[in-house]
């Protein structure tokens, strides 16, 4: 069957030494729309952002800069910004982009009928409301908000909302529906064959924001090659052998296949750490568990470097902080984490009057999450200090459910990336009975991220984060393990291409004979 497969794949883009002007990548899912932050996924955001861009993006370091915009620049008291748009940028139609694009744009996000993800953010429903956008003139646009945010612009720049991209009116159909993205990144749109692939062309009139090197969605952007094919395969084992034949440039690849194609003399691996984080949840209304005493215990019983080396294939790091390493708010207080002491764990277990009660680790065994080998070595290291921990394994879907619901008492669990450290707080945090997902139901840590959604003053914000941080080891609501770890192969007759946050950035790569 993986041989048929495979055959099918060569049949359909041709073997790749022999295509100097193509790359191609693997997927291991079809896209799901190209309508940016519309019925998207991480695989869809990771596609499409080749081919559009907003008027502000990330950084490398996951702070946010201008992008479409030349400069931003924010009123004393926080309500207005201005957007200054770079001169000369065009649309993928050869348009020149002007502030009534934007204009454009932004109230067809706003409308209902578009179902854009994010609008929630921006139109009250979830935290600020953008009561105004106007354009003074052809390269200015200006926003004023209802209150001041610190998140403003993270949510202008975040990839699950598109970007919030700047788009071509053309990329619409006369009544209003969607049609295909005409936008003014460095690649546009070609063909998309459902199920089977999607490509994209360099475009020759692209203009690169400025900076000497790329810096995220940032910095240097420059078309290479003359076509990228985004290939649809959802069989990993069949995407590893493309990459071993020369059919696919560059692909996800399992943690478990890391060793033996490093040995390829055709293929370099390469390790990609995100701000996504795999976590052991902790249900603090549980009857054992509520005593925070077994939960510090939990947390001095695990060896997590051995874990977090274990579960990674010795790609990851241990971060007990819910602030990514790469981050700019990642200070020194961010660097503390948890010790390994079992004879500590033992001490505290004694003081809590534990009786070996049971207590489950819910997991699931998807391929590219380390749910199910966190939980084996968690549960081994528990026992050795006389917690009678269990395995209950799960269909994800289920997981999910029981995660949504607060139905578990310990869960080894991954969050998505979120970049501002106060995103990341929220993510887990809030009260339950009002939202059940939630993992840490603290008053005074969830005064601490309601201010740091607020608070612009950056040293502000740190010490806020850092207060965080400090409590969270304290209460030890969850216990953070390490950064998501994805593996990546690519065939060496590539060079400049990159990923970040899981996605695929297809800007300064080329390939060689």
């Amino acid at each position: 069957m993986r041989m048929k497969l495979l055959m099918a794949l060569l049949a359909a883009c041709g073997l790749a030494q022999a295509q100097t002007a193509q790359i191609v990548v693997a997927q291991p899912a079809d896209v799901r729309s190209t309508n940016p932050g519309v019925n998207r996924d991480n695989t869809t955001d990771g596609v499409v952002l080749n081919m559009v861009e907003g008027l502000v993006g990330y950084h490398q370091n996951g702070t946010v800069g201008p992008l479409l915009a030349q400069s931003v620049s924010t009123s004393k008291d926080g309500l207005t910004y201005t957007f200054k748009l770079r001169p000369n940028v065009k649309f993928h139609n050869g348009e020149a982009l002007t502030s009534a694009d934007v204009l454009w744009n932004w109230k067809r996000y706003m409308e209902p009928k578009t179902e854009w993800r994010c609008a929630a953010d921006f139109d009250g429903r979830a935290g600020i409301k953008v009561v105004s956008a106007t354009a003074p003139d052809a390269l200015t646009v200006v926003m004023q908000l209802d209150k001041p945010s610190a998140v403003f612009l993270d949510n202008l720049a975040r990839t699950d909302c598109g970007m919030a991209a700047i788009l071509s009116k053309k990329s619409v159909k006369e009544d209003g529906s969607w049609d295909k993205p005409i936008g003014t990144g460095p690649f546009k749109f070609e063909e998309w064959k459902r199920g089977e692939y999607l490509t994209m062309s360099a475009f020759k009139d692209y203009a690169s924001p400025p900076g000497a090197k790329a810096d995220g969605y940032l910095g240097s952007k420059k078309p290479l090659v003359e076509q990228v094919k985004f290939l649809v395969v959802p069989d990993m084992s069949t995407s590893k052998a493309g990459l071993q034949s020369g059919a696919i440039d560059a692909g996800q690849i399992t943690s478990s296949d890391v060793q033996e194609l490093k040995t390829d003399k055709n293929l370099t691996v390469m390790g990609v750490i995100d701000a996504g984080k795999n976590t052991l949840l902790m249900q603090t209304n549980d009857p054992v568990l509520k005593d925070e005493r077994i939960r510090q215990a939990i947390a001095l019983s695990l060896d997590m470097k051995q874990i977090v080396e274990a579960s990674s294939e010795g790609l990851g790091h241990v971060n007990n902080s819910a602030v990514p390493d790469n981050s700019a708010f990642y200070s020194t207080t961010q660097k503390k984490g948890y010790r390994y002491d079992p004879a500590k764990a033992k001490q505290l277990l004694k003081a809590a009057g534990y009786q070996g009660q049971p207590i489950v680790i819910l997991a699931n065994k998807r391929a590219h999450v380390p749910s199910f080998s966190v939980a084996v070595l968690s549960q081994a290291m528990m026992q050795a200090v006389g917690i009678n921990a269990k395995i209950e394994v799960l269909e994800w879907a289920t997981q999910l459910d029981r995660y949504n619901s607060g139905n578990y008492q310990m869960s080894s669990f991954s969050y998505s990336s979120r970049l501002d450290p106060a995103l990341s707080y929220e993510q887990f945090s809030g009260p339950k009975a009002k939202q059940p997902r939630k993992v840490w139901d603290d008053p005074y840590a969830q005064k601490l991220i309601d201010a740091s959604f607020v608070e612009t003053d950056p040293k502000k914000r740190q010490f806020l984060f850092d207060q965080l941080h400090t409590v969270m080891l304290e209460k030890t609501p969850l216990i953070v393990l390490y950064n998501i770890t994805d593996s990546w192969a690519v065939r060496k007759r590539v060079t400049g291409f990159s990923v970040w946050e899981g996605k695929p950035l297809l800007w300064n790569t080329k390939v060689t004979k």
